[in-house]
């Protein structure tokens, strides 16, 4: 039987962080120059990397859809838990991330197993076919949400993987005067995703808090 779980707390999940998988040497130097490259600081934490990782593995994805590139941080971690003739489709729209995310992806044990696609995510995702992933990942824009959404279970098979990050907007999630301008959209996500009938889904409290997801039907 479960207990009350008010008792969880930042030091319980600074221990569950400190005792997941980490970043291997590779990883940390990316996010090292990322951010000499001035990238912005929002990837998502190892222990996301990791989860996202034995997730794929489960569900024996070989397609995976990523929606923000940034730095290539999760897209490695995603394709590293792929079989070798996998792939991740990732979308970035902007062309200095791109180019970065490129750079890294080329120097990478998974060079080849991501492409990198340019452009609005919302015109990108139009391109591919019904049912062609096994599984999606969500991180960009938090206004383009409910778009990415609707289009990521039209891409992904029945039974695939959805995942979507930021679900607890930064922190500031119950916040009655955040800060982020975000964070409505956030809250207004967090409303849509459990009355979508083809989605049974969960936030899962690693990092800033990560939708996480299967297609039903």
């Amino acid at each position: 039987m479960s207990k009350d779980q008010q008792h969880l707390g930042p030091a319980w999940f600074a221990y569950i962080r400190d005792h997941t998988t980490r970043d291997d040497e590779f990883l940390v130097r990316l996010r090292r120059e990322a951010q000499l490259a001035g990238l912005p600081p929002i990837a998502i934490q190892p222990e996301q990397g990791a989860l996202l990782g034995v997730l794929l593995r489960l569900a024996g994805a070989r397609e995976v859809v990523e929606v923000g590139t940034l730095g290539a941080y999760s897209a490695i971690w995603m394709a590293r838990a792929l079989p070798e003739d996998g792939r991740v489709r990732s979308i970035e729209i902007d062309p200095e991330h791109a180019n970065f995310a490129e750079h890294w992806l080329a120097r990478s044990d998974v060079a080849g197993m991501v492409e990198v696609h340019r452009g609005d995510a919302a015109v990108v995702l139009r391109r591919f076919a019904d049912d062609s992933a096994d599984a999606a990942f969500i991180d960009a824009d938090k206004a383009g949400y409910p778009g990415y959404l609707r289009e990521c279970l039209r891409i992904v098979r029945v039974g695939g993987l959805i995942a979507v990050d930021n679900a607890l907007a930064f922190g500031q999630l119950l916040d009655p005067n955040p800060t982020d301008p975000d964070v409505p959209h956030v809250r207004a996500f967090n409303e849509l995703v459990p009355a979508q009938d083809a989605l049974t889904a969960v936030i899962v409290p690693l990092g800033d808090g990560m939708w996480v997801g299967v297609r039903r039907r």
